[in-house]
């Protein structure tokens, strides 16, 4: 079987430099310029369903679009802080716990969507209190922006070579620069697609087609159990970091593991909301 996974097999991988623009030791990314760019976008399109009284219960929104102007700093340091504490803890604690100062370097990569999400769902949580405004509503508003972010990383982690897949004989793979001479899954193509793309369209027709942010809770539900099913499926895939490998059974993954509650958490959510609406 080893001849069908011949490099010749693969498509080239495009020549994309990481680097945007580099002057001196100043240098954009667009790894970084995915998180701005996604930050950026969950801003307006929140301050735009917020803005548009058709969408809420009584023709009322729980927070004037104003508000995620204040916000914006609070989502960029939960999922700043959050992605980074969470890539360390999750994923290579004992190469952090060797080289403190690799902590700081974020411009090198090692953020964890998981972590990401715990930081940015705690920042929600203070902020609504703060606002004296609906948790879950906040939720609802920031989760519908979120896939757009999600898909734009992924895409760069595509042009970083990086979180490549696992090596195949599809028509449609990759020999990564630094993933050795096998060919691989685009696997940061599936996640863009899932994460991204599809998960955006379908928030979209729950927001604009089936009135959800009506039910507090529903659309933050469908994104994260939306979210949880596609990491899932593409970890079937998906390479497992080198530091882990696979866990249970000699398949299972650490992205798997941390994706299950965040399915049932989001059925949770949305049982919950379609209850309140009864």
């Amino acid at each position: 079987m080893e001849h069908l996974l011949l490099p010749l097999a693969a498509l080239p991988f495009p020549d994309i430099d990481p680097v945007i623009v580099q002057v001196g030791p100043l240098a954009v990314h667009w790894y970084g310029l995915g998180y701005v760019v996604g930050i950026l976008f969950a801003w307006w399109y929140g301050r735009r369903l917020l803005a548009n009284s058709n969408l809420w219960r009584g023709g009322q929104a729980p927070l004037k679009p104003d508000d995620l102007d204040d916000f914006i700093i609070w989502a960029a340091a939960g999922i700043v802080l959050g992605g980074r504490i969470g890539y360390i803890l999750f994923y290579d604690l004992a190469r952090y716990i060797e080289t403190p100062l690799a902590i700081l370097a974020v411009w090198e990569g090692g953020m964890s969507f998981h972590g990401g999400f715990l930081g940015t769902t705690i920042a929600m949580i203070l902020f609504a209190r703060s606002r004296g405004a609906s948790v879950w509503s906040l939720f609802d508003v920031v989760a519908a922006g979120v896939p757009v972010g999600l898909g734009l990383v992924r895409l760069a982690n595509f042009i970083n070579s990086e979180l490549w897949g696992r090596a195949t004989n599809v028509a449609w793979a990759f020999v990564f620069p630094n993933g050795g001479p096998e060919p691989r899954h685009p696997s940061q193509l599936y996640e863009a697609a899932l994460e991204g793309l599809l998960l955006l369209i379908v928030l979209r027709i729950l927001t604009h087609g089936f009135r959800k942010l009506k039910n507090p809770g529903f659309v933050a539900g469908a994104f994260v159990a939306g979210y949880g099913l596609s990491r899932i499926v593409v970890e079937f895939y998906r390479e497992p970091d080198a530091q882990l490998g696979y866990l249970f059974g000699g398949w299972m993954t650490m992205g798997m593991v941390l994706s299950v509650p965040m399915v049932l958490v989001g059925i949770w959510a949305m049982s919950r909301a379609r209850r309140a609406a009864a």
